[in-house]
């Protein structure tokens, strides 16, 4: 797949279309819409990234969850209302302080962890008809209240990766309705690619990049 990009959008921005594209994909299956109010599971990279697409599709309110203090507060720069720091909470708990946060129910919960507790509270905390999509990927084989999510009919959609979302990944940014600045980088040189590996599993930074030019 190749796609132009156009003036004003760098390759660094052009690297981390990938990650916006399954965002993208993500607010597309959920069906995000003007003045909604929206929960993120996950302050990650994709769930970071889902977050501002949700702002650009029109959510009015958006919380987003993490055990990472630092990552919350990136996201709370890049645009989220409010952040919960979920260590230690149980799932009520949880859909306690998105009520409180949000003053009502989210219409959307865009799972990002893959995380048994996180998918629990997000069939607990999201309204009765709406919607939650899984964007993280666990375990095979989790319990969960899924008779809950049936008596009030909330829908869970999955999500793998995305189909057709380039386009309108490199729309959002090349118009200036996502701008993908503030994301943390670490930039590394090619010979030192086993240390940016590893850098990667540190939650201080969002993408990695790795230079192949002298």
């Amino acid at each position: 797949m190749i796609a132009r990009l156009p003036d004003g959008v760098t390759s660094e921005e052009g690297a981390l279309l990938e990650p916006l594209s399954v965002a993208v994909h993500a607010c597309r299956r959920a069906q995000v819409q003007m003045g909604q109010r929206i929960l993120v599971q996950g302050a990650g990279p994709v769930g970071t990234l889902c977050m501002m697409t949700a702002r650009a599709a029109g959510a009015t309110q958006v919380v987003i969850t993490d055990l990472n203090p630092g990552r919350l507060e990136l996201a709370k720069k890049l645009g989220a209302d409010h952040t919960i720091c979920v260590e230690g909470m149980s799932a009520n708990e949880v859909r306690t302080a998105v009520i409180q946060y949000l003053g009502a129910e989210p219409e959307v919960t865009i799972e990002c962890t893959g995380a048994q507790s996180c998918m629990e509270s997000s069939i607990l905390a999201t309204c009765s008809g709406g919607v939650i999509v899984l964007v993280g990927l666990g375990a095979n084989r989790d319990e969960l209240p899924i008779i809950d999510s049936a008596l009030r009919e909330v829908d869970i959609r999955g999500v793998f990766r995305y189909a057709n979302c380039y386009p309108t990944a490199l729309n959002l940014v090349a118009s200036g309705r996502i701008d993908l600045s503030g994301l943390t980088r670490a930039h590394y040189k090619l010979e030192e690619a086993v240390e940016a590996f590893k850098r990667t599993q540190q939650a201080d930074v969002m993408k990695v990049f790795i230079s192949c030019q002298k």
